[in-house]
């Protein structure tokens, strides 16, 4: 991973860039590919007041950038503000990748295995009354809609045999797709 500390309009000291340094270090425990970490401290004036306003800017691998901005009277405060939320959105992006599902052996790893055999003898097929699931036209599938307050939509078939599905609007007429 590269550094670069920086210190604008004040003279950065070293305690202060083994402070930001030690920051960066613990980053490494959320096992991201990080290339590159830069901190940017500046000292700004704002009606009189003084503060410190740190910036730390991590890009990560596959094109991801993480930008925190901080500001604070205190320097320290304002590195240790910031870098708490630098982790913050690191967990989150770590928990992210790690939430994503696994979409081939390939992605898988090499200890993944295909399975092979299957117990066909163990495998029961029930048959289904066809009676029951038959096909509706037009005309029935209004009367059904209208009888049942449960279901909103049920599928028939047209006058050309195409599969329509016909719903309850909150009007109280049907929609037809």
């Amino acid at each position: 991973m590269n550094k670069s500390i920086t210190g604008r309009h004040f003279e950065l000291t070293e305690t202060i860039k083994a402070y930001a340094d030690a920051a960066i270090d613990g980053l490494n425990k959320y096992h991201l590919d990080i290339i590159s970490a830069s901190t940017i401290i500046s000292a700004n004036e704002r009606n009189g007041k003084k503060g410190f306003a740190t910036e730390f800017i991590i890009n990560l691998k596959d094109k991801n950038t993480i930008v925190i901005t901080q500001n604070d009277k205190d320097v320290y405060a304002a590195i240790d503000l910031a870098i708490e939320r630098v982790k913050k959105a690191l967990r989150r992006h770590s928990d992210k990748i790690k939430g994503h599902r696994i979409m081939s052996f390939k992605d898988m790893g090499v200890e993944a295995e295909a399975v092979t055999d299957l117990d066909t003898e163990e495998i029961e097929i029930v048959p289904m009354d066809l009676e029951l699931h038959k096909p509706m036209d037009f005309d029935e599938a209004v009367d059904a809609l209208r009888e049942e307050k449960k279901r909103q939509f049920i599928v028939f078939n047209d006058h050309e045999g195409i599969m329509r599905v016909m719903y309850k609007r909150a009007d109280g007429k049907f929609g037809l797709y």
